[in-house]
C-alpha cells in the first residue's frame, strides 16, 4: 500500500476518552491523550502508526477524557505538549507533569515538524465554550507540492459561536461535536442540574445544532465530515448520523458527491479522510467499521 501524505483518524472519540490523529507527510500530532497510553498505542499501531513518531501533542481542555493518558505517554515519549495557560494550571494543581507543557494563551499558532525536510503542520487554536478552565478547538493547515489541505476539530461545546464559525470556514476535513438528542437527554435519567449543563452554551452540541452548522460548513467549503463525542446515555451512532444526514438533504445536497459522512467511535479508529501521493482512501479504511453506514450502535 502506497504511503499516506494526509490522513485525519479519530482513534478515540466520547465521554471515556478522545484522541485524533493528523499526519501529513512525515509529520504526525495527536490531538489530546484522553484513554490509556496502552489504548493510544493499539489504536496507532491498528492504522499503521507508532506513538514514537508523533510530534506533539494539543490539548483542548483540563478534562480526563482528553488528559489521562498525559503522564504515561510522556515517560515513554517526551514530546512538546502544546496547551491553554489555563488549562497547563489546572493540570499542574492535578499533579501531571509539566515539563514538556509548551504554554500559550488561548489563541495560539504553532508550526509543527518532523525535521527539516518534512511537511509543516500549522495549528491555530480557537476559543471554544465549555464548562472547563479553558477550551480549545483547532484548525490545521498544510502544504506541499503534492497537497494543499485544510482541516478542524471542534467538541466540548455548548453553542456555536462567531469565533468557531470563522475557524472553521472554509475547512475541507472536519470533526464536529455531536454530542446529544435533546429528547434523549430530557427523558433519560440525569439530575436535572446536569441536563441543565449539558443543554447550556457551555455544555454540549446537540444533534440538531451540529447538523444545521454542517451544513453551514459544506456552503463554504467543507467536504469530509466526522460527528464525534457521541453520549452513549443520551445519543446513538445512527441518531446522530440520521438527523444530519437529513439535514444535509434537505438542503440539496448528494452524499459522497457533495460531502461525506461519517460517525466517530468510542473504542476504535476512524478514518475521516486520508490521500496517498496519487489517490485518495476512502474513510474507513483499514478500521473496523462500515462507510458511509452509522458505525455500530451502543
Amino acid at each position: 500500500m502506497e504511503k499516506p501524505i494526509y490522513r485525519i483518524i479519530s482513534l478515540f472519540s466520547g465521554s471515556k476518552g478522545n484522541c485524533t490523529l493528523v499526519r501529513v507527510g512525515d509529520t504526525r500530532i495527536l490531538i489530546d491523550a484522553g484513554m490509556s497510553c496502552r489504548a493510544i498505542e493499539r489504536a496507532l499501531c491498528a492504522v499503521g502508526e507508532s506513538l514514537a513518531d508523533i510530534c506533539a501533542v494539543f490539548i483542548t481542555h483540563e478534562h480526563s477524557d482528553h488528559t489521562k493518558a498525559l503522564p504515561v505517554l510522556l515517560k515513554k515519549h517526551p514530546v512538546p505538549v502544546h496547551i491553554a495557560e489555563s488549562t497547563a494550571k489546572e493540570l499542574a494543581r492535578s499533579g501531571f507533569p509539566t515539563d514538556c507543557f509548551a504554554v500559550h494563551p488561548p489563541q495560539f499558532e504553532v508550526r509543527v515538524s518532523a525535521n527539516t525536510a518534512s511537511p509543516v503542520i500549522t495549528v491555530r487554536s480557537f476559543y471554544v465554550p465549555h464548562d472547563s478552565r479553558c477550551c480549545v478547538g483547532y484548525r490545521f493547515s498544510s502544504e506541499g507540492e503534492n497537497f494543499c489541505h485544510t482541516a478542524a476539530i471542534a467538541t466540548d461545546m455548548g453553542c456555536v459561536t462567531d469565533e468557531i464559525r470563522a475557524s472553521l470556514c472554509g475547512a475541507a476535513e472536519i470533526i464536529l461535536e455531536s454530542n446529544h438528542d435533546e429528547n434523549m437527554l430530557m427523558m433519560g435519567p440525569y439530575p436535572y442540574d446536569l441536563k441543565r449543563r449539558i443543554l447550556s452554551d457551555n455544555g454540549h452540541l446537540s444533534n440538531s445544532c451540529a447538523s444545521a452548522f454542517l451544513c453551514d460548513l459544506i456552503a463554504v467549503g467543507a467536504k469530509h465530515l466526522l460527528l464525534a463525542h457521541l453520549s452513549p446515555e443520551n445519543n446513538t451512532p445512527e441518531l446522530a448520523y440520521l438527523t444530519a444526514q437529513a439535514s444535509l438533504r434537505r438542503m440539496g445536497l448528494v452524499q459522497d458527491e457533495d460531502y461525506t459522512l461519517a460517525v466517530a467511535r468510542r473504542d476504535n479508529p476512524v478514518i475521516l479522510y486520508e490521500e496517498t501521493y496519487d489517490t485518495p482512501v476512502p474513510p474507513g479504511e483499514n478500521c473496523d467499521v462500515l462507510y458511509p453506514c452509522p458505525c455500530e450502535a451502543d
